[in-house]
């Protein structure tokens, strides 16, 4: 009997709410609106591990890291070289393609292989290639496009990706393999706990604002549908009943929000190939969710809405002449609104200083912890809103008067409007607390100077390329935009040959080559020196003056013989200089004169390349000399410091995921003043009846939204820093505050609901009209 009750009350309440005429549709499409665009972001979210997993998949599909070789070219075997490069701050994936036999393994996405001198590109790069932005990285890869890649290939249609064809590719241990299939079973290293946590912060900082926001939707139009409710009262409703017919309007405008999330999930789903945030794209159909989290998704979303709005009916007292919540409400108590960010600091507190010393974080404390810690926001903020608005003074402008006016006697649609906002500031100052706590523990710094070198080559000696680093230097120093071009040859010397016990590195330039290496006093073409103060002890090399000594090839490999050489007694000891790279040297260095003859084939050869910083796009120049120098090196650009790629990546997820957040916050906001002015539609044209400016109501709806504004924006600073630095505890980290970010996180908020006010001007305006009086 009593579900059939609730079943009946629930339906007629989801007839008023499409039922109501025009005034009714408004109240619920903006419900659904607000409701589809959170359970829309929801819905994105529920799709990021098969998006991700869809991504990794391609990217093993293509993969030749731990591809099948084979030792003699066959039917099935094809060699394959890197060739990636960079344009401006964009990865080129490129991969260099010799086919030696019918069966060979054809690269997904391609249709056949591109020939000598040909290549096929993916659709982004296509584009780049051929637009006017495009022309430096056109010089670079000049080989005719013949096909385009297929969506099977590519890990995001943003990707700029090519395969050429090369003739003259060699086999080449470690460089070129001989492959006869595509494989990547190589496992990931696991994440470490505060990877892990920080993974946990990213996914519950962004989603906490989604929920509050879609609890705020669910009360649009409250005013109204508690009149509405007395009047139910007054033909023979009891209180009960008008819970249950509110909660079925809520129930309605949540089911219409869910199919209008659909459909906005469904539009930017469709939009999602023409999206690059941060170098991440998907496909359309990567953005799928898991079925049992879309289906948490219809059941919580409605289940909440509910809940909420009996949750908001608790205090209202529904009377058939009234509701009592025109006369002046009980004060808001402090104590027990306190208690969820009190229970979330305890259970947070016993994990502080774990640190990665203790094992993983316990996944559920955390969640609650922080969840409960956000969520004391919206617990605090109403009855901190009411404390500052009941001491305000009725002095001031009529702006002002009327503003104060309005939030004394509804402060909790005024806090309502702010927590979502308040959480999300709250959020992302703790978060950026932690990530910058840990920052230096993913990050290193190099010691490098890019000023020196820019870009530093590795030459392989595989390749036989190392042979010709000097020729190689010169036709690289010669490309617009490079200062200097500086060759340093590597190899090994020891005093016995095959396995020997102790060896050093014998490294071979011009003076001024070896002038980046160590503080030469002076220096003439067939020199040597044993170098001091470098990475490793330079005894050995000190007592081997004069002493013969074998170089190259010295570990047994099969292959050319080491070279037998001796080591001048007058050697001259220098100290050691770090090189463009950051690391100082050791062992001995030698001018060309002096080097033994026959090393270049057992070497490897380094290239640093000084800029000319004057050249507009110089490294642009400098790279495209490089890859058309020998596509074979590898160039490395010099960088201050150095970021682990899972940490760089989690970061890369927190942006991506901020920027979505952010749109919602400010639609949802949009939403929310709107549906406030729509509610206050009479009243503004009321007061405009009797004479009130216009600018004056401006003004005044300005008031209302700066005042709550700014008051939740102390909150939530305040909370996101205690947050923020429990969190820092736990990681065993110092606690740190950087107010200049603190800051900028507080004026984005600040500037969203900005932004948002001033939209909702123009409709205000329409609003303070005489038509506004007119009653149905």
């Amino acid at each position: 009997m009593t579900a059939r009750i609730w079943i009946r009350d629930l339906l007629m309440g989801a007839r008023f709410a499409i039922g109501g005429g025009r005034e009714g549709w408004t109240r619920t499409l903006l419900t659904g609106v607000g409701v589809g665009l959170g359970a829309a972001l929801l819905l994105v979210t529920a799709s990021i591990p098969n998006a991700m997993a869809a991504r990794d998949a391609r990217t093993d599909a293509r993969s030749d890291a731990t591809a099948p070789t084979a030792e003699a070219p066959g039917r099935d075997t094809l060699l394959i070289a890197e060739a990636d490069t960079r344009f401006h701050e964009d990865e080129v994936y490129g991969r260099l393609l010799k086919p030696e036999g019918p069966d060979a393994p054809l690269p997904p996405g391609l249709r056949e292989f591109p020939g000598d001198g040909e290549m096929a590109v993916s659709p982004a790069l296509n584009a780049l290639l051929k637009s006017k932005d495009g022309a430096l990285l056109r010089e670079r890869l000049d080989q005719r496009i013949t096909s385009v890649i297929g969506d099977e290939g590519l890990v995001g249609p943003a990707e700029l990706l090519y395969y050429a064809g090369d003739g003259t590719l060699k086999p080449v241990d470690g460089k070129v393999p001989r492959v006869t299939g595509f494989d990547n079973s190589a496992q990931p290293e696991a994440l470490d706990p505060i990877l892990t946590l920080l993974i946990l912060l990213v996914f519950v900082a962004l989603l906490m604002p989604v929920a509050v926001f879609i609890a705020a939707a669910v009360r649009f139009g409250g005013e109204r549908r508690d009149r509405r409710l007395a009047a139910l009262r007054l033909v023979g409703a009891d209180a009960r009943m008008t819970h249950r017919i509110a909660a079925g309007e809520a129930l309605a405008g949540a089911l219409i929000g869910l199919v209008l999330g659909a459909g906005f999930f469904a539009a930017a789903r469709q939009s999602a190939a023409g999206i690059d945030l941060y170098q991440v794209s998907v496909f359309p159909s990567d953005i799928t969710p898991a079925p049992w989290l879309a289906a948490l998704v219809a059941l919580a979303v409605p289940a909440a809405a509910v809940m909420v709005t009996l949750f908001a009916l608790r205090s209202v007292v529904i009377e058939p002449l009234g509701v009592v919540r025109t006369a002046k409400p009980p004060r808001r108590r402090i104590v027990l609104r306190l208690l969820p960010p009190v229970v979330g600091l305890a259970l947070l507190y016993p994990m502080v200083g774990q640190g990665n010393e203790s094992g993983d974080f316990s996944q559920w404390q955390v969640i609650g912890g922080v969840v409960l810690l956000l969520f004391g926001i919206t617990a605090l903020l109403p009855w901190l809103v009411e404390t500052v608005v009941t001491r305000l003074g009725g002095a001031g402008s009529v702006s002002w008067q009327l503003a104060v006016r309005r939030l004394q006697l509804n402060s909790g649609a005024a806090a309502r409007l702010v927590n979502g906002i308040g959480v999300a500031v709250a959020g992302a100052i703790a978060l950026q607390m932690v990530f910058t706590g840990v920052e230096s523990s993913y990050t290193r710094n190099t010691g490098a100077d890019p000023d020196r070198a820019a870009i530093n080559v590795l030459v392989p000696s595989s390749t036989g390329a190392a042979a010709r680093s000097d020729a190689l230097a010169e036709r690289i120093g010669q490309t617009k935009g490079v200062a200097k071009a500086t060759s340093l040859l590597m190899s090994d010397a020891a005093l016995t040959p095959k396995n020997p016990e102790r060896s050093v590195t014998l490294t071979v330039g011009s003076c001024p080559a070896l002038r980046e290496l160590a503080t030469l006093p002076s220096c003439k073409d067939g020199d040597t020196f044993v170098l001091t103060g470098g990475l490793l002890p330079e005894d050995d090399a000190l007592s081997w003056l004069g002493r013969k000594l074998y170089t190259g090839r010295i570990y047994g490999d099969e292959g050319t013989s080491p070279v037998a050489w001796t080591l001048p007694a007058s050697t001259k000891k220098v100290a050691s200089r770090e090189d463009p790279t950051g690391v100082k040297r050791s062992g001995i260095l030698a001018t060309t004169g002096a080097a033994p003859r026959g090393l270049a084939s057992d070497g490897f050869a380094t290239i640093y390349v000084q800029l000319d910083r004057s050249v507009p796009d110089a490294i642009e120049h400098a790279r495209t000399a490089i890859l058309k120098a020998d596509p074979m090196m590898t160039p490395f650009h010099v960088e201050t410091s150095v970021q682990a790629n899972r940490f760089a990546s989690i970061r890369t997820g927190l942006f991506v995921g901020a920027a979505c957040v952010l749109l919602l916050i400010g639609a949802s906001l949009l939403v929310s003043q709107l549906e406030q002015l729509r509610e206050r539609r009479k009243l503004l044209a009321a007061l405009l009846a009797f004479g009130t400016r216009r600018s004056t109501l401006s003004l005044s709806v300005l008031w209302q939204t700066a005042v709550p504004v700014m008051l939740g924006l102390f909150l939530s600073t305040t909370v996101g820093v205690a947050l923020g630095a429990v969190l820092l505890k736990m990681v065993a980290v110092p606690v740190a505050v950087d107010w200049a970010t603190v800051a900028a996180m507080t004026g984005l908020g600040a500037g969203v609901v900005l932004l948002v006010t001033l939209l909702s001007l123009p409709p205000l305006l329409r609003m303070m009209r005489p038509e506004g009086l007119r009653t149905e």
